[in-house]
């Protein structure tokens, strides 16, 4: 399927994952493309043996499984991604253009001396990296990631920027009412030049003072944009933004691990319908595996419907609950994405509004000199909201 891909040339074969592992060794490759399933040593402890020795060598597998198991299974063997069969010689050819040009950006980068260049001074890091996530789609994670930074932009007097990292699927515009002028798509192909001046000449402004990153216009355009991009112009952001909420696409991908493992804070988007309690169980669990645990939190979305699981037993299902809850209110919410107006600034009095802006406060960060213990003590639907 590669060999007439011109920019990929195929070093070696092995028939079994001894021999995988040898040939790695010897031949240096930039991508190593495992199959799970391998006389001898498998695809995942051949993985795991080149990850750990050869940590410059990414890896993608490849199986028939589509199961979560060997997903998980993948990802903690140090694969970056992950294809089921059968799938198309130009997904294979893309996936591994991806991921090598991830693996030789962060090379370069490590590599490269530092210049001495006159920079305007950066703010302290951001104190919060938010990520939106959900391997499953039409939980609301995009209506919320936008309320949220629009909240944030309007009521903490903090810089906030929104990325829009689904790449191939992306609404944040549509929702925001918005006709950008470049997207991530031409920002990534400057990828020379690389700096935050250039990032924020492609930011979008809102009207709420929340600045945006597009994706790109059509899906094709994802084509150039690599894990590598995203991770670098994410450090970029969260130099010079107090807060950065992202917006993600329903994949476990190159692209998304790289966003995931920046973030302070990765919500987990869920709804009471048992698809999506599967889906959640799997993130978690995925999550768990990668060591990346610590930094999720649970958002139930919807919690109000007439039907759907209890809440008590989706608490008992995925032994923990979630940290906030939001209403369902489809009245408002369609409005809003109809006429590309945010549920916070139009329905201010919305119990869905509420909810979002209590969320909102346990992102403030107290200025120097706040008795942070007196200012908890203040609110209490900020400690409900635990977060």
């Amino acid at each position: 399927m590669l060999y007439f891909e011109e920019d990929i040339s195929v070093v070696g074969e092995a028939e079994s994952g001894d021999e995988a592992l040898k040939m790695a060794a010897t031949l240096h490759p930039d991508v190593v493309l495992m199959d799970i399933n391998m006389p001898g040593m498998d695809g995942i402890m051949a993985s795991e043996a080149i990850s750990t020795q050869m940590p410059d060598t990414a890896i993608v597998i490849i199986s028939i499984q589509g199961e979560p198991e060997y997903l998980k299974k993948a990802m903690a063997a140090g694969a970056r991604d992950y294809l089921v069969k059968p799938f198309s010689s130009s997904d294979l050819a893309d996936t591994i253009r991806r991921v090598s040009n991830t693996y030789k950006m962060r090379a370069a980068r490590s590599a490269t001396p530092p210049v001495n260049v006159t920079l305007p001074e950066p703010d302290p890091p951001a104190k919060k990296v938010v990520v939106f996530f959900s391997s499953k789609g039409g939980v609301g994670r995009t209506t919320l990631a936008c309320n949220l930074a629009v909240c944030l932009a309007q009521e903490t007097q903090k810089k906030v920027a929104l990325a829009d990292f689904d790449l191939q699927g992306g609404d944040v515009t549509v929702m925001l009412n918005l006709s950008p002028k470049g997207t991530i798509a031409e920002l990534a192909q400057e990828e020379d030049r690389l700096e935050f001046s250039l990032v924020n000449s492609y930011l979008a402004p809102h009207m709420s003072g929340l600045k945006i990153l597009p994706a790109p216009t059509r899906p094709e355009q994802a084509e150039v944009v690599t894990a590598g991009h995203v991770e670098e112009i994410l450090n970029l952001l969260k130099t010079y933004f107090d807060i950065v909420i992202v917006d993600t696409s329903p994949l476990f991908n190159d692209l998304n691990l790289s966003v995931l493992e920046i973030a302070s804070d990765i919500l987990l988007i869920f709804t009471r319908d048992l698809p999506s309690i599967k889906h959640v169980k799997t993130d978690l669990e995925v999550l768990d595996t990668l060591n990346l645990s610590g930094k999720v939190k649970l958002v139930l979305n919807q919690s109000t419907l007439d039907y759907g699981i209890k809440i008590s037993d989706l608490e008992k299902s995925l032994n923990t609950s979630p940290v906030a809850t939001l209403p369902y209110d489809e009245k408002t919410v369609l409005s809003s994405i109809n006429k590309g107006h945010p549920f916070v600034l139009t329905q201010a009095n919305s119990k869905i509004t509420q909810n979002i802006k209590a969320f909102a406060r346990e992102f403030e960060m107290p200025a120097a000199g706040v008795n942070t213990e007196a200012a908890a003590k203040k609110s209490f639907i900020g400690k409900f909201f635990s977060f």
